[in-house]
Parts: C-alpha cells; sequence; structure tokens
C-alpha cells in the first residue's frame, strides 16, 4: 500500500483550457490552463520524497480523498483525471489505463477550509 498527500487545493485539468499555437509547425493545440500546470508541478515537487519504489505496473485501486477549501460543487471524475496524470508523470504509475487502474473506490470530496489537499491511498487489487 502507497499512501501520499498532496498540499494545496487540487485543480481540475479540463477548466480554462487554452489554445496554443505550436510556432515549428504552425498548428493549434488545447493546452491545460496554467493553474494546472502550476498545481502539477507543484505536486510533482510534493511527490518527491514520499515514494520511492519502483514504478506501480499490476492492477491497483487508486483512493482519491479532496479536501476542499470550499463547499462549491466540483466535478470528481475530473480532479481522479488531474490526479492520475499526475501519478504518471511523477513515475509512480507507470500509466491511467483501466489495466493498471482498475478502481477507484473510496474516492470522494470531502471539506477542509484551512487544510485543502488529496490524500491518495494505491493499493494492490487481486
Amino acid at each position: 500500500m502507497i499512501k501520499l498527500v498532496i498540499e494545496g487545493r487540487p485543480i481540475t485539468k479540463k477548466n480554462s483550457q487554452r489554445i496554443l499555437k505550436n510556432f515549428k509547425t504552425g498548428r493549434r493545440f488545447i493546452a491545460p490552463s496554467e493553474n494546472f500546470v502550476n498545481y502539477q508541478e507543484s505536486s510533482l515537487y510534493k511527490l518527491n520524497g514520499q515514494y520511492f519504489g519502483e514504478t506501480v505496473e499490476i492492477p491497483v485501486n487508486v483512493k482519491c480523498l479532496y479536501y476542499m477549501p470550499t463547499k462549491g460543487q466540483v466535478d470528481l471524475s475530473n480532479l481522479i483525471e488531474s490526479t492520475h496524470d499526475i501519478l504518471v508523470k511523477a513515475q509512480i504509475l507507470k500509466d491511467d489505463n483501466s489495466k493498471i487502474i482498475v478502481s477507484v473506490d473510496g474516492s470522494r470530496v470531502l471539506y477542509d477550509k484551512k487544510n485543502p489537499r488529496v490524500e491518495i491511498v494505491i493499493s494492490e487489487v487481486s
């Protein structure tokens, strides 16, 4: 079992996406918001030092408890997608496909005004 914590307000990847232009090809592409990019970089820094094992390639359940600073509505599936992408980029998970992340049982959004964060528990599924 792997337990991780990313301190700070969780940010979704899909809100406020940007359309940018590749200057080499001239083609436009969709990129995550600047807020998400900053959150991802910060999260990678915070995860550094929390996990020293090998990259996970076996079937796992990734339970994410999102502690938000407000009681407003948020999209749980977008939060989960962002967290999975960060875990892959941090090389904690090999990929976020359904052969590795087989479930997200127990994931939910909670309220903590003073200490927003995401608590992640990765456990093997047999």
